[in-house]
C-alpha cells in the first residue's frame, strides 16, 4: 500500500472514530492528540491484513479521559456485572483495574476465578472464553468503536482499534517503549502526517527483526515467537541484546516482574502477578523464587 493511501486509510477511520465519542471533551482530545503506530502500519505496506490498530496519545490528560471514557461506556453497556473495570490514577501512570482475572471482556463469563485453585485446564478455558471475544464481535450490529476488551494497559474496542494507556508522549517517547525497529512507523492525526524511517522500511522488506533496545527485554524475548511464526528472522546478537538488559533486571521484586511483562497482557501473566501479589501481601517476608514461580507457570501454560 502507497503512502498517500494509507494516509487516506487513517484519516477515515481517525474520523469514524471520533464521530462516535459522545462526550465533548473526550472527543476534542482524542481528535488532536492521537498517534497510530506498530504493526498496523507494517500489514498495510506489506499488502496484508491489518489486525488492529494500536492507538497511543500525546499526553496523560488524554490518556485519563479515553479510560475514563471507555471504563464508564463498558459499564453502562453492563450493568449486570458483579465485578466492575475503574480506573486508577497513579504518579506514574494511568491504569485500568479488574479484580482477579486482570481482563473484561464483552460476552465473557461474570465467573472470575484465580487459576491458582482451579485445574490447569479450566483455567485455560476461562482464558480462551475472554480472549474470543475479540474474535466474534468486530462484525455485527452493535455500535461500532464500543469498548470490548480491557486490561490494566489498553482498551480494545470493537472495528479493530487497541487503545494503549500505558505510555503516552510525543512519537520518540512512545517508541522508547518499543522494541524492534520495523515497528517504528508512525501517523499524527493532528496534521496527518505519516513518518515512514529507512531502517523500518529496510527491516520490514527484510522481514528481519533488529532489536532497538527497549525498557521490556522480557516481554521482548516472549514477542520474538509470534514473529518466528510469521516467517520472519532474528540473529543470535539480537537475543544477546536483550539478554544483556534482562541481565540488568532483577525479576525476583515483583513490581519489576510486573513491569516486564508490560507488553503481554495474556490473562495467564496477569493470573501470575495476581497470585504472587497476594502471596506477598499474606507474608511480608516472602521472596520470588524460580522454583515457586516455574509451578505457577506450569500449571498455568
Amino acid at each position: 500500500m502507497k503512502r498517500k493511501t494509507i494516509k487516506t486509510v487513517f484519516a477515515n477511520l481517525h474520523s469514524k472514530l471520533i464521530e462516535s465519542i459522545d462526550d465533548e471533551a473526550a472527543k476534542e482530545l482524542v481528535k488532536k492528540n492521537s498517534i497510530i503506530t506498530g504493526g498496523a502500519i507494517v500489514s498495510m505496506l506489506r499488502g496484508e491484513a491489518v489486525n488492529d490498530y494500536d492507538y497511543y496519545f500525546t499526553n496523560r490528560e488524554t490518556v485519563e479521559a479515553v479510560a475514563n471514557y471507555y471504563v464508564n461506556k463498558f459499564n453502562t453497556a453492563h450493568p449486570d456485572r458483579a465485578i466492575k473495570p475503574r480506573v486508577i490514577i497513579e504518579e506514574q501512570r494511568v491504569r485500568i483495574r479488574v479484580q482477579s482475572a486482570g481482563v473484561a471482556s464483552e460476552g465473557s463469563s461474570e465467573n472470575y476465578q484465580y487459576f491458582e485453585t482451579v485445574d490447569p485446564t479450566e483455567a485455560a478455558s476461562y482464558v480462551n472464553d475472554a480472549v474470543d471475544v475479540l474474535e466474534t464481535v468486530q462484525e455485527d450490529d452493535k455500535p461500532k468503536f464500543r469498548p470490548i476488551f480491557l486490561t490494566d494497559n489498553a482498551i480494545t474496542l470493537s472495528n479493530k482499534i487497541q487503545m494503549v494507556i500505558r505510555f503516552y508522549g510525543s512519537p520518540e517517547e512512545i517508541h522508547d517503549n518499543y522494541d524492534f525497529v520495523h515497528a517504528m512507523s508512525w501517523w499524527r492525526s493532528s496534521d496527518g502526517h505519516l513518518e515512514l524511517p529507512a531502517k523500518a522500511l529496510e527491516a520490514i522488506l527484510t522481514k528481519e527483526l533488529l532489536y532497538h533496545g527497549s525498557k521490556y527485554p522480557l516481554a521482548s524475548i516472549i514477542r520474538t515467537r509470534k514473529f518466528i511464526q510469521r516467517g520472519w528472522t532474528i540473529n543470535a546478537g539480537q537475543y544477546l541484546k536483550m539478554a544483556m538488559q534482562l541481565h540488568d533486571l532483577d525479576l525476583s521484586d515483583l513490581k519489576v516482574l510486573e513491569d516486564q511483562l508490560i507488553g503481554m497482557d495474556a490473562a495467564y501473566f496477569r493470573q501470575i502477578i495476581t497470585i504472587l501479589q497476594e502471596k506477598q501481601d499474606a507474608d511480608q517476608h516472602f521472596k520470588i523464587s524460580s522454583a515457586y514461580l516455574i509451578e505457577i507457570i506450569d500449571r498455568l501454560f
